[in-house]
């Protein structure tokens, strides 16, 4: 089993082991945390370190789409 973000058609993260990938979706959707915490995320490290833009994303699991999420901007 293989799931992914993508966005912009392009795979930014990926992995095989069924839980990463669902957690770091949930993560830049904000479903994890709020307030600070959650725009300190999206600035610092889904910005600035994992290579995302604001904008859509999605995430598959085995080339079929799950769900779709928003990346806001800073």
């Amino acid at each position: 089993m293989t799931d992914e973000i993508r966005q912009d058609g392009k795979v930014v993260l990926s992995s095989e082991d069924g839980f990463s990938i669902p957690m770091f979706f949930n993560n830049l959707c904000g479903k994890n945390f709020s307030g600070e915490k959650y725009r300190d995320y999206i600035k610092y490290v889904a910005l600035g370190e994992m290579g995302f833009k604001p904008g859509i994303i999605e995430f598959y699991r085995d080339g079929v789409l799950q769900r779709t999420g928003e990346i806001p901007k800073p």
